[in-house]
């Protein structure tokens, strides 16, 4: 029992000093340092709405932060799981010279990622208050579910990303493809709506639009969503994490071979 807490101490202090690291580097040699945080989200607000506002402005309600809510989950998304995939292969030289848990240089990462996060919610919410006919309710602390299952998702799929990036160096350049392909069919900046009843159930094969929709019914229409909405957001999340458990567990000593 004294080793456990021991291993847990030290351990601790390691992934301490990962996030410290890692949080470092992001900003090292910027001029706004963490003001980036902020301004990242907010320039792409601005042109997507420069771009979409023509077309859906007029016929979504409370277009900005439609727009914005989708965005912010999007973009945290984008983040975590980009920066997850190159977690191990970025520290290969610690961890193949030191014997100490590899997923600490994931979780690293991922605690940055949702650092940026909680700053570009603070100015979401700011938005929601200057937004007339919008409110804030105690349905706002439902939100607390998408994000706690969005944080365990973007972790499990990090994991997957960081395990196939070792053995496969493309899978970075077809990811980015694929989250291209995954702005469109998260519905960022349109209304799912306006297709066809059988085309919107489509949706809800994507993880990352359902904790959207989450989002929007509690921000824009003051509802909780369904029941099976619930267990579709946390299903994803669990899904992810056991499939990244599994593949790290699997493949733990075969990346010390690859990197």
């Amino acid at each position: 029992m004294h080793r456990l807490i021991v291993r847990a101490k030290k351990r601790r202090f390691l992934f301490e000093e990962l996030v410290k690291r890692d949080f470092r580097q992001k900003y090292k040699r910027t001029l706004l340092g963490m003001g980036w945080s902020i301004l990242d989200p907010l320039l792409a607000l601005l042109i997507l709405y420069a771009v979409f506002g023509f077309f859906f402005g007029r016929r979504i309600e409370h277009f900005t932060i439609y727009l914005f809510c989708g965005n912010v989950l999007f973009s945290y998304f984008r983040e975590a799981t980009s920066g997850g995939m190159s977690s191990l292969v970025a520290n290969a030289r610690i961890f193949t010279k030191v014997n100490i848990p590899k997923y600490l240089f994931l979780l690293s990462r991922n605690v940055s990622s949702v650092i940026n996060f909680a700053l570009t919610l603070v100015i979401f919410f700011i938005f929601i208050l200057m937004e007339p006919g919008l409110h804030f309710n105690y349905y706002y602390a439902a939100l607390l579910f998408p994000i706690g299952c969005l944080i365990l998702f973007n972790i499990g799929v990090g994991m997957i990303l960081s395990a196939l990036y070792i053995f496969f160096r493309d899978i970075m350049h077809l990811y980015n493809v694929f989250l291209r392909l995954l702005v469109y069919a998260s519905a960022i900046f349109y209304p799912v709506d306006m297709l066809p009843p059988e085309i919107q159930q489509i949706f809800y094969i994507n993880p990352v639009y359902c904790y959207i929709y989450y989002f929007r019914s509690i921000v824009l229409h003051n509802t909780l969503p369904s029941f099976g909405l619930h267990m579709l957001c946390l299903g994803y999340a669990f899904l992810a994490v056991l499939l990244g458990m599994f593949i790290y567990k699997r493949y733990n000593h075969e990346f010390l071979y690859y990197v």
